[in-house]
């Protein structure tokens, strides 16, 4: 079974670029049914879909956040990243990365996470 791990700095200022990290412990069981996704938690609220990449490498993205979000992947070092740019303090969460069976459907493996806060 696959393991996930989020890593990155935990303070951004606003305006600046968010990037996260998410480090899978192999790819042997990577399907073309999975997608590899990244989501959020702000204080106080439900789980928001940030956005994911699946096993072409094509990316998808949740509205709101498709014009300043990126998700490039490094297939050699088993990471893909999330990239955010001109966050505001309402970024600040706890991040997770997450593999989806899309056969499913399920969010099956999870990430521990990893709390952002956008401050100056």
């Amino acid at each position: 079974q696959v393991q996930l791990q989020e890593s990155g700095p935990g303070l951004v200022q606003p305006s600046q670029t968010l990037s996260l990290t998410c480090t899978a412990s192999d790819d042997s069981g990577a399907t073309d049914l999975h997608f590899w996704s990244w989501i959020r938690q702000a204080p106080g609220t439900g789980l928001e879909w940030v956005g994911a990449i699946n096993y072409s490498g094509t990316t998808f993205y949740n509205p709101p956040l498709k014009s300043r979000a990126s998700i490039p992947r490094d297939t050699s070092k088993n990471q893909f990243t999330l990239q955010l740019r001109s966050v505001t303090p309402e970024a600040t969460a706890v991040y997770y990365c997450a593999r989806e069976d899309r056969s499913r459907p399920c969010l099956d493996v999870w990430g521990q996470g990893t709390q952002v806060t956008v401050s100056s």
